[in-house]
């Protein structure tokens, strides 16, 4: 089993990820972390700790993070619009978790956590990279502690999702970012060129409503509003892409990736159209490399995760 910090900012596909990881024999959750992205940091949390007691995994500690970016003032904005007023399309209904989170926060436990388990712990961070960039921060053994990082964020060869040129987690904390990719960390990054690639569609949301149990219709109520998100850009498309599961995914097993290393730079300039921008750099000083996937056995993946994400 591979111990994993899942750190997020639990909108709908965030909830699928944390489904599919939670049922996945492979890994060992060791802590789910929070922060803000596609709702503010206190509803992602909420969100998360409703999510594990739907999972009835409520062994696995809750640990909250940041709640503004990382050298910016202020949140540029969440994604309401994509995951609904309450994250999860909806599907919350008002209803309150009974878990409380742990005391420390999310950066101290990621940090707790590699020192407990030297080059053990895999991080997969599948929201802005605010609490990853605040642990290296915290403490310069970091880097070197860490197993592995899984991102799911940027795009190399592909254009953005929130700007012609920015993918959504970047484009949230582009110097946390920055950060992120120029420390060390032996990184792998999940991106659009591939999670726009795994498409769940419409038709396999009454696999679940099958199940007829409560998690099973509260994954499919969530799920149908973020397609119906989907359609509003890419009218026909017919379902959503499982950017954050991929990253989970792959961890299970990496074969579902193809991976190549690039140099990649994040786009920083204040004001500048390309703000959050991932890259591939041949010259800059601020250039990293990076393990980027490109390409992803679409069809092998969804089947995976269908057989994972919602069980009897």
């Amino acid at each position: 089993m591979k111990p994993i910090i899942l750190d997020v900012d639990t909108g709908i596909d965030d909830m699928m990820a944390i489904a599919y990881a939670a049922h996945s024999p492979e890994l060992r959750l060791l802590g789910l972390t929070t922060q803000f992205g596609n709702v503010s940091t206190e509803e992602a949390t909420r969100n998360t700790l409703y999510v594990l007691e739907m999972l009835g995994r409520e062994d696995v500690p809750v640990y909250a993070g940041a709640s503004k970016p990382f050298a910016r003032p202020e949140v540029l904005g969440h994604a309401k619009h994509v995951h609904g007023e309450d994250g999860l399309g909806g599907a919350l209904g008002g209803a309150a978790p009974k878990g409380q989170v742990g005391s420390m926060t999310a950066a101290e436990f990621m940090v707790d956590q590699v020192r407990r388990m030297p080059g053990e712990v895999t991080i997969i961070a599948v929201g802005p990279l605010t609490n990853l960039a605040l642990a290296v921060q915290a403490d310069p053994e970091f880097v070197r502690l860490v197993g592995q990082v899984v991102i799911m964020g940027g795009a190399a060869t592909v254009p953005g999702n929130v700007t012609p040129y920015a993918e959504a987690n970047t484009h949230s904390d582009p110097e946390a970012a920055d950060y992120v990719f120029r420390s060390g960390l032996s990184i792998t990054m999940v991106g659009l060129d591939v999670t726009m690639k795994t498409l769940l569609p419409r038709t396999k949301l009454q696999e679940w409503r099958n199940k007829e149990t409560k998690l099973a219709h509260f994954m499919a109520d969530a799920a149908d509003f973020y397609m119906n998100a989907y359609e509003t850009w890419n009218p026909g498309i017919g379902g959503c892409a499982l950017h954050d599961p991929l990253a989970v995914g792959i961890v299970i097993d990496p074969s579902f990736c193809r991976v190549e290393t690039m140099p990649i730079e994040v786009d920083v300039e204040d004001g500048a159209p390309t703000l959050g921008r991932t890259h591939v750099s041949e010259t800059s000083s601020r250039s990293s490399d990076i393990h980027v996937c490109i390409e992803v056995d679409a069809d092998r993946f969804l089947d995976h995760f269908m057989s994972r994400a919602v069980q009897a």
